[in-house]
């Protein structure tokens, strides 16, 4: 399992944050699946998801890209810089643009798990993976966004009244499935075969999404690490 050892003054310091970029990587990996887990994500996935097809069907490298980018059991970083506070979309698309294409092709074939595609063997796949971010931004969350705002906001109200009742504990075991506070310092952050990270000394910060994924991220050098979730609520009236 991958395990976060974290000790006393991490985790009393750890907080939530709200990301648009977070959210836009979270509806494009929506997209990449393509079914959704309820009727809001349906009814949103027939809104969206032809044109995203179309979008890709005429962009073969990005295309190969995306597939490649979200792998099975690990998300290329380059594609998921850690959340910052008050950070605008904008803000945080420049930071995948400006990604080291030689460090992009790296973080792919550990995504991929093995050698990269003559395709993507080329210095501009941070550019086309921040226009596809802004294509998904653009067309589908930033219209949306004063709501997904609102419903991101609640899921925090909800978790921070958690923290009162039962600590967090309570909390972590119940951001999503395969998260578990063990005790002794151990937070299980997902349910994959990785090293344990010691995070000691580092800010943590959990970031919801209102699609029904999540993944972890960290800043190199490890100053910063985030556990993105799957907020509650989702179906709830904007009010």
């Amino acid at each position: 399992m991958g395990l976060w050892e974290v000790n006393a003054d991490t985790l009393a310091g750890s907080r939530f944050l709200i990301s648009p970029l977070a959210e836009t990587f979270a509806s494009l990996k929506l997209l990449h699946a393509g079914a959704g887990r309820h009727p809001g994500e349906q009814g949103w996935l027939r809104a969206h998801l032809p044109g995203y097809r179309r979008l890709l069907a005429g962009d073969p490298v990005t295309a190969l890209l995306v597939r490649a980018g979200l792998g099975h059991d690990w998300i290329a970083d380059f594609l998921t810089p850690t959340p910052r506070d008050e950070e605008s979309f904008a803000d945080g698309v420049a930071r995948v643009r400006a990604a080291d294409p030689v460090a992009a092709r790296a973080h792919l074939r550990r995504s991929l798990n093995g050698p990269l595609p003559a395709a993507l063997d080329r210095d501009d796949l941070p550019e086309r993976a921040a226009r596809l971010l802004q294509h998904v931004w653009t067309e589908t969350v930033g219209p949306a966004w004063d709501r997904r705002r609102h419903v991101l906001e609640a899921d925090i109200v909800a978790r921070t009244a958690q923290v009162s009742r039962g600590g967090w504990a309570a909390v972590l075991d119940a951001l999503r499935p395969g998260t578990r506070w063990l005790g002794g310092n151990r937070f299980q952050v997902n349910s994959h075969a990785y090293p344990p990270r010691e995070i000691a000394g580092a800010q943590l910060v959990l970031v919801p999404v209102t699609p029904q994924t999540g993944w972890v991220a960290w800043d190199e050098p490890p100053s910063r690490y985030a556990v993105v979730y799957p907020c509650a609520g989702v179906l709830a009236d904007a009010r």
